[in-house]
Protein backbone atom coordinates (compact mmCIF):
# COMPACT_ATOMS: atom_id res chain seq x y z
CA UNK A 1 0.00 0.00 0.00
CA UNK A 2 1.37 3.32 -0.93
CA UNK A 3 0.16 6.46 0.76
CA UNK A 4 0.66 10.03 -0.28
CA UNK A 5 2.32 12.55 2.03
CA UNK A 6 -0.96 13.79 3.54
CA UNK A 7 -2.11 10.26 4.38
CA UNK A 8 1.27 9.40 5.91
CA UNK A 9 1.08 12.45 8.19
CA UNK A 10 -2.45 11.47 9.24
CA UNK A 11 -1.23 7.96 10.12
CA UNK A 12 1.64 9.39 12.18
CA UNK A 13 -0.79 11.71 13.97
CA UNK A 14 -3.13 8.82 14.83
CA UNK A 15 -0.22 6.82 16.26
CA UNK A 16 0.91 9.85 18.26
CA UNK A 17 -2.58 10.49 19.65
CA UNK A 18 -2.72 6.97 21.09
CA UNK A 19 0.04 7.98 23.51
CA UNK A 20 -0.76 11.64 24.16
CA UNK A 21 -3.82 12.74 26.10
CA UNK A 22 -4.62 16.15 27.58
CA UNK A 23 -6.26 16.62 30.95
CA UNK A 24 -7.45 19.66 32.87
CA UNK A 25 -4.22 19.66 34.92
CA UNK A 26 -1.99 19.09 31.87
CA UNK A 27 -3.73 20.04 28.59
CA UNK A 28 -2.55 18.97 25.17
CA UNK A 29 -0.82 21.72 23.18
CA UNK A 30 -2.02 20.82 19.69
CA UNK A 31 0.07 22.40 16.93
CA UNK A 32 -1.30 22.57 13.40
CA UNK A 33 0.73 24.02 10.55
CA UNK A 34 -0.51 24.59 7.01
CA UNK A 35 1.20 26.30 4.11
CA UNK A 36 -0.35 29.67 5.00
CA UNK A 37 -1.12 29.63 8.74
CA UNK A 38 -0.16 28.19 12.12
CA UNK A 39 -2.55 27.27 14.91
CA UNK A 40 -1.98 26.32 18.56
CA UNK A 41 -4.77 24.99 20.79
CA UNK A 42 -4.75 23.90 24.41
CA UNK A 43 -7.17 20.98 24.68
CA UNK A 44 -8.63 19.09 27.65
CA UNK A 45 -9.36 15.67 26.11
CA UNK A 46 -11.26 14.42 29.18
CA UNK A 47 -13.89 17.16 28.86
CA UNK A 48 -13.44 17.41 25.06
CA UNK A 49 -13.01 21.18 25.40
CA UNK A 50 -10.59 23.71 23.93
CA UNK A 51 -9.25 25.81 26.79
CA UNK A 52 -7.32 28.42 24.78
CA UNK A 53 -6.00 29.01 21.28
CA UNK A 54 -3.94 31.31 19.11
CA UNK A 55 -3.43 31.55 15.37
CA UNK A 56 -1.85 33.59 12.58
CA UNK A 57 -5.14 34.06 10.67
CA UNK A 58 -5.44 37.81 11.32
CA UNK A 59 -1.72 38.55 11.44
CA UNK A 60 -1.19 38.60 7.67
CA UNK A 61 2.41 37.43 8.05
CA UNK A 62 4.38 34.79 6.22
CA UNK A 63 4.35 31.27 7.66
CA UNK A 64 8.04 31.08 8.58
CA UNK A 65 10.36 30.57 11.56
CA UNK A 66 10.08 34.18 12.78
CA UNK A 67 6.29 34.01 12.79
CA UNK A 68 6.48 30.62 14.55
CA UNK A 69 8.48 32.27 17.31
CA UNK A 70 5.76 34.92 17.75
CA UNK A 71 3.03 32.26 17.75
CA UNK A 72 4.86 30.34 20.49
CA UNK A 73 5.16 33.46 22.62
CA UNK A 74 1.48 34.28 22.03
CA UNK A 75 0.51 30.72 22.94
CA UNK A 76 2.40 30.91 26.23
CA UNK A 77 0.76 34.26 27.02
CA UNK A 78 -2.74 32.97 26.28
CA UNK A 79 -2.04 29.84 28.35
CA UNK A 80 -0.87 31.90 31.33
CA UNK A 81 -4.04 34.02 31.13
CA UNK A 82 -6.11 30.83 31.40
CA UNK A 83 -3.96 29.49 34.25
CA UNK A 84 -2.17 26.84 32.19
CA UNK A 85 1.48 26.29 33.02
CA UNK A 86 2.07 22.58 32.29
CA UNK A 87 1.29 21.01 28.88
CA UNK A 88 2.03 17.98 26.74
CA UNK A 89 2.91 18.69 23.09
CA UNK A 90 0.94 17.22 20.17
CA UNK A 91 2.99 17.94 17.04
CA UNK A 92 0.18 16.80 14.74
CA UNK A 93 2.17 14.15 12.89
CA UNK A 94 4.82 16.65 11.78
CA UNK A 95 8.50 16.15 12.48
CA UNK A 96 9.79 17.99 15.54
CA UNK A 97 11.94 20.51 13.69
CA UNK A 98 11.55 23.83 11.91
CA UNK A 99 8.37 25.72 12.71
CA UNK A 100 7.01 23.14 15.16
CA UNK A 101 10.24 23.17 17.17
CA UNK A 102 10.36 26.98 17.11
CA UNK A 103 6.79 27.23 18.46
CA UNK A 104 7.58 24.87 21.33
CA UNK A 105 10.97 26.44 22.11
CA UNK A 106 9.59 29.98 22.23
CA UNK A 107 6.64 28.85 24.38
CA UNK A 108 9.07 27.24 26.83
CA UNK A 109 11.24 30.38 26.81
CA UNK A 110 8.11 32.42 27.63
CA UNK A 111 7.43 30.30 30.71
CA UNK A 112 5.37 27.29 29.60
CA UNK A 113 6.47 23.91 30.95
CA UNK A 114 6.47 20.79 28.78
CA UNK A 115 6.15 17.32 30.30
CA UNK A 116 6.99 13.89 29.03
CA UNK A 117 4.12 11.45 28.55
CA UNK A 118 5.47 9.17 31.32
CA UNK A 119 5.80 11.87 34.01
CA UNK A 120 3.20 11.76 36.76
CA UNK A 121 1.54 15.16 37.23
CA UNK A 122 1.52 14.76 41.04
CA UNK A 123 5.28 14.19 41.04
CA UNK A 124 5.85 17.14 38.69
CA UNK A 125 4.05 19.62 40.96
CA UNK A 126 6.22 18.77 43.99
Amino acid sequence: MSFNRKEQRALRHRRLRQRIKGTAARPRMAICISNKHMYVQFVDDDAMHTLAMTTTLNAGKACNIETAKLVGEQAAGVAKEKGISLVVVDRGGHKFHGRVKQIVDSAVAAGLRITDKNVNVAEETK
